[in-house]
């Protein structure tokens, strides 16, 4: 069975789409845990009201202090009843058929130890058209990958990810003092670097629409500085895990971050555990990155 855990924040608004969803599974027998971290508008009024209602699936309420959603995922994943955790976004809902889909393929690695999950893709609607964001090599029916090597098979993109229960219970979000925001590929990319597979298969399960309320929508330098431990430990993870040159471009990065952190380059050197040398290279590849980027973002702008 599934346990689907859905952290969220000031989404009254929206959760009615994905609990309509899950009542039109396909399949049921599973269990909804709902995180609401810190919410000031009227969540808990209408999930309890869920709760109540005659519905063929439970649903877990649990309330905490606002302390982001790597907390909440931390907090809901005690309370997982059950073998696999999807964590589904508060303003992401599923296809009719997800459920099923999802106990489909856990059958096919439950008695895997390698595997810690199955991924669907997730889609989004172009006019009327659903089209899989991201990309996926066609011709195969699943590929069987860790998240760090993802680029290298074709697997870019936001996907649909299901763990074993008791592998997010082994490895917790990191949690930081004062910050409420960590990158959820800390736990992903230490996962991946312990061995473990992900099978991912091609089908859209997930149906998102990325808000201007969301985590992705976030200014990205505002949020590296504000969460700034966590950012260290995503960009030192990257550097050493990464492939040539995703790992160099994590070196500058952090680089042009850690300055204005007033950092000299002997502290962001023993931050990433890097040599000199590989920083000066991250720096340069990350400099000739970023002014081709900058030209052809100039060129593309220009009347002719």
């Amino acid at each position: 069975m599934l346990s689907i855990l859905t952290p969220t924040y000031n989404r009254a608004y929206i959760l009615p789409q994905l609990f309509e969803s899950l009542k039109r599974q396909s399949k049921k027998g599973f269990e909804w845990i709902v995180v609401d971290d810190g919410s000031t508008d009227n969540t808990e009024e209408i999930v309890r009201k869920w709760k109540d209602s005659e519905i063929e699936f439970n649903i877990n309420y649990i309330k905490q202090d606002n302390g982001g959603k790597h907390r909440a995922i931390n907090k809901g994943i005690n309370f997982a009843q059950y073998d696999f955790t999807y964590i589904l976004d508060s303003d992401d809902y599923l296809t009719n058929n997800a459920v099923e889909l999802i106990y489909k393929w856990i059958k096919e690695i439950d008695n895997a130890e390698r595997y810690v999950g199955v991924s669907g893709c997730k889609g989004k609607y172009d006019g009327n058209q659903l089209i899989r964001i991201g990309d996926f090599p066609d011709e195969n029916k699943y590929v069987d990958s860790n998240n760090i090597d993802r680029i290298k098979n074709k697997l870019q993109g936001d996907k649909a990810e299901i763990y074993r229960t008791e592998i997010l219970k082994k490895y917790p979000f990191p949690e930081f003092e004062g910050e409420k925001f960590l990158w959820e590929a800390v736990v992903w990319n230490k996962i991946a670097s312990d061995g473990f597979l992900i099978r991912w298969f091609p089908e859209i399960i997930c149906i998102c629409d990325y808000l201007h309320d969301g985590l992705t929508n976030t200014d990205s330098e505002y949020r590296k500085l504000s969460n700034f431990n966590g950012y260290t430990l995503l960009e030192k993870m990257n550097c050493n895990t990464l492939p040539f040159p995703y790992n160099f471009f994590s070196a500058g990065r952090y680089y042009k971050i850690a300055k204005q952190k007033k950092f000299k380059s002997q502290k962001i050197l023993e931050a990433l555990d890097i040599e000199k040398s590989f920083l000066c290279l991250g720096i340069f590849m990350n400099f000739v990155k970023e002014f081709v980027k900058t030209r052809m973002t100039s060129k593309g702008g220009s009347k002719t």
